[in-house]
């Protein structure tokens, strides 16, 4: 790498990049771009060594040094070294997105030695529904909120502010409906299991035995209204904040259809690698659909949250005539409705508030630009 006509080394990156400084240093687009690339491929560390965590978890006994918790720990280092040099140099964030970063990293950090401790004194403990796992998700939303606040507030508009926007939303968009993949999983593994070709093995069943626990216990442990209201109540209500705080015409589609994408390629991996395969929620499409339709049309919270919920349900109605869906208690739609519609019309009064405007502009004090 050369400045100029001048070899740079690594003393001039790091009297330049790595000297303390206030919030909202003065950082230019293409420093910009290269720290928040940085954050792209922590997270898809962080992802791809969840994605393959779940399956694992199907088929194996637990271990702290499995091969997914050693990717998804890397994604963590790097986002750990980020979280320090912003707070070091002051580079790509304002005082709040730092506080963010600084907080849902502190959160995820706590909750890794709980859920350690947690598997050790109850064993089996496969639900992606503990506490100490919702710790996780909470610590990785928080964190989130942070980035997408910097990268928002840093970047110049254009195409490549929203395309990293968006990326950083399906990011959001997973770790949100992450705790439903144990339904997912789990309605196929117990399936197997009652056909006699278990796709866990021997030594996880037996351990589960040990314990007391039947394989549906620990393949579906939570009712069958969870994951029509979780993917309603969380996955779409997500969805609808990156559309309605992105502006980015049909985002919430674009941000289910690479979900849905990438859970299918996913799949296609994991069956090759000979480890449990997942039901896939393709009935997110349907709601995301319904969401970006009505936000285009400007329809009203109400009746927009019922119509919304109530394609999700006939999409997934139309899936389980062709495919696996998790268990659902049909007759939750009312429920779910009245709650997702609660959910958007608060949303819409949050960001109606003069407050909002403030949330977008930085908080703290630009310094110089440097030379």
């Amino acid at each position: 790498m050369t400045r100029g006509s001048r070899p740079v080394r690594w003393t001039d990156l790091r009297t330049t990049y790595w000297t303390p400084g206030p919030v909202l240093r003065a950082t230019n687009q293409r420093e910009l771009r290269a720290i928040y690339g940085l954050w792209l491929v922590a997270f898809a560390l962080k992802v791809l060594g969840s994605s393959w965590d779940v399956s694992w978890h199907f088929k194996w006994l637990r271990d702290d040094l499995a091969p997914p918790h050693l990717l998804n720990s890397a994604g963590t280092a790097l986002v750990v070294g980020l979280v320090v040099f912003h707070s070091y140099t002051g580079f790509g964030v304002d005082r709040i997105a730092l506080r963010f970063m600084q907080w849902g990293i502190g959160l995820f950090l706590v909750a890794v030695p709980l859920d350690i401790a947690n598997h050790a004194i109850f064993g089996l403990d496969i639900t992606s529904w503990s506490p100490t796992h919702a710790v996780l998700y909470l610590g990785t939303a928080v964190m989130l909120v942070g980035v997408l606040r910097g990268w928002w507030l840093g970047a110049e508009r254009g195409r490549h502010r929203d395309v990293v926007m968006l990326a950083l939303w399906l990011f959001f968009v997973e770790n949100v409906l992450f705790p439903n993949q144990h339904q997912e999983y789990g309605v196929l593994s117990l399936r197997a299991f009652v056909s006699g070709e278990s796709t866990a093995e021997p030594i996880l069943l037996d351990f589960a035995r040990s314990q007391g626990s039947s394989p549906a216990e620990f393949m579906l442990p939570v009712p069958s209204w969870v994951h029509p209201a979780w993917l309603v109540c969380a996955g779409l209500l997500t969805l609808l904040v990156a559309r309605r705080t992105t502006r980015i015409a049909w985002a919430a589609t674009l941000l289910a259809a690479a979900y849905l994408a990438y859970r299918s390629v996913v799949w296609v991996l994991l069956v090759a690698g000979a480890f449990p395969p997942s039901a896939i929620p393709y009935m997110l499409l349907a709601g995301a659909v319904a969401i970006d339709v009505a936000t285009r049309y400007r329809l009203h919270a109400v009746p927009a949250a019922l119509a919304a919920t109530a394609v999700t349900y006939a999409a997934a109605l139309l899936l389980q005539e062709i495919a696996v869906i998790p268990p659902w208690l049909w007759w939750s739609a009312p429920a779910v409705a009245v709650v997702f519609a609660a959910e958007w019309y608060a949303l819409e009064w949050i960001l109606d508030r003069p407050a909002m405007a403030r949330w977008g502009r930085p908080a703290g004090t630009v310094s110089p630009a440097r030379r």
